[in-house]
């Protein structure tokens, strides 16, 4: 298979890809819009559940396609490969050159020449290598032709560790002759480097899903509530602030401090692809199912820590209702209506048994917590079969520990369904204030309003959600929701 050549560098396929495997349009968002502050979390369905988020290849057989019953690839096959490999091609390239924002670059030229070649070409057998060796030979050419003719190559050889310019990607080198296995993936040690010390928090926040989730700049800006241009800028400097740190992974006493950054960064990605912030598909499942990968690979570096532990049995429990969120024309299912049967029993034994473990790991923290309200919902085989009073006992641990006005709205779900519609009303209108009117608010109010029996007022609520939200799926129930109170 042919490598892109110059001429291929201007050929832009639909659907452009950010240099983390993202497209880099979203669809059906609407930038008139103000994002209010984010309330949602996985598993949250509007109106119930509000859980808390090998030997070295020859260039002649990375070239060698596949050979299928077609000779050309399924566009969102490619499209969900490009994602998946995005992150660890970037990594290896920050790891080999030293230079985030240039490799970044790189990788974005690499994909879209992936994009524009392989559904006509095929898709190589070593599709990870193919896009390293394109990336790096872009790469090379951007740090030349950033300095002057004179002195190109002895600032491309100043500029490039010896060591590391050495150093193999992942399985691209024999294991006993400098090469690494390939089960070590540069995609932890990339999210690791994105929470550096060094960056703030929001920083860490906001570089980590640009390089490692692959969120585009805009999706990245409406989940912090700031212009797209400003987050632009804030992750230009946390490109800038990390330039020269060495791509390792961080010791022991190290990682300890930037875990909870790491932790929250996969719990947002989750969240985003579990449920779109904006769009006309409730379900991102590359997001959700890289979250999930990157949780299980920090669990392995570190399996006897609950937090870690925890968040992973949320995200399992959480996932595993995926199949009966939507209905056949991609219309939201909320939890007490979905077809409990289409649950993923497996993935639910699997979460439950983490969540046990976790608990079982130290004091019960924010995700354990949350992974056991989970737990506690997936267990019900119908919804009147909910063990309410334990989760709202859960909650009130919960709400306890953190400030988090999406664990008190979870709260005042638990509330109602324990104690009745207008108890849950006085803690929603009690949540007012601290949530500065924020969609999910208004439908977990008309939820309750309907169930109170005060249809006038739940439809009013529910439009006024409807308007709120930018998920086209989560708009259009809404609107249903209000409309069926007309008749």
């Amino acid at each position: 298979m042919r490598e892109p050549g110059a001429g291929d560098r201007d050929r832009r396929p639909r659907g452009t890809l950010s240099a983390a495997g993202r497209g880099a349009r979203v669809p059906g968002a609407h930038p008139h819009r103000r994002r209010r502050d984010r309330l949602a979390r996985p598993g949250a369905d509007l109106d119930q559940e509000r859980p808390l988020r090998a030997d070295r290849t020859s260039d002649d057989d990375a070239d060698r396609t596949t050979h299928d019953d077609t000779d050309r690839a399924n566009d969102n096959d490619i499209e969900d490969l490009l994602r998946r490999h995005a992150p660890q091609v970037l990594g290896a390239l920050v790891r080999r050159y030293g230079h985030f924002d240039p490799a970044e670059d790189a990788v974005q030229e690499a994909l879209i020449a992936a994009a524009a070649q392989w559904p006509e070409d095929g898709v190589p057998e070593n599709p990870r290598g193919w896009l390293i060796r394109v990336a790096s030979r872009r790469l090379t050419d951007r740090l030349r032709s950033d300095e002057a003719r004179r002195r190109r190559e002895e600032t491309v050889a100043a500029l490039t560790p010896a060591d590391a310019f050495v150093a193999p990607p992942p399985g691209e080198g024999p294991t006993g002759q400098g090469g690494r296995a390939p089960s070590e993936d540069d995609t932890l040690t990339l999210l690791f480097l994105c929470c550096h010390p060094a960056l703030t928090p929001a920083a860490q926040i906001a570089l980590t899903l640009r390089a490692v989730g692959g969120l585009t700049t805009a999706e990245i800006a409406r989940a912090h509530l700031v212009e797209e241009a400003t987050m632009a800028q804030r992750i230009s400097r946390a490109k800038r602030a990390v330039r020269g740190a060495e791509f390792r992974r961080p010791e022991s006493e190290d990682r300890d401090r930037r875990l909870a950054a790491v932790l929250q960064v996969l719990y947002l990605i989750f969240n985003e692809g579990y449920t779109a912030t904006a769009g006309p598909d409730l379900h991102r499942t590359d997001l959700a199912r890289e979250a999930i990968r990157l949780t299980r690979s920090v669990r392995r570096l570190l399996p006897h820590e609950g937090r870690v532990t925890g968040l992973l049995a949320l995200m399992v429990l959480t996932e595993a209702r995926t199949p009966a969120r939507t209905g056949p024309d991609g219309e939201l299912v909320p939890l007490d209506e979905q077809d409990r049967a289409l649950w993923d029993r497996t993935a639910i034994a699997e979460g439950t048994a983490l969540a046990e473990e976790a608990l079982a790991q130290g004091p019960a923290g924010d995700y354990q917590l949350q992974a056991a309200i989970a737990a506690l919902h997936d267990e019900a085989g119908r919804a009147e079969d909910t063990d309410w009073p334990q989760i709202l006992a859960l909650y009130e641990l919960l709400v306890h520990r953190t400030p988090d006005p999406a664990a008190a709205l979870g709260r005042a779900v638990a509330v109602a369904m324990v104690h009745g519609p207008r108890a849950g009303l006085v803690e929603v209108d009690a949540l007012a204030g601290a949530s500065g009117g924020h969609y999910r608010l208004d439908a977990v109010r008309a939820h309750l309003l309907e169930r109170a029996g005060d249809r006038t007022a739940a439809r009013t609520a529910y439009l006024a959600a409807a308007d709120g939200t930018l998920s086209e799926p989560e708009a259009r129930y809404l609107r249903a929701r209000a409309d069926r109170l007309a008749l």
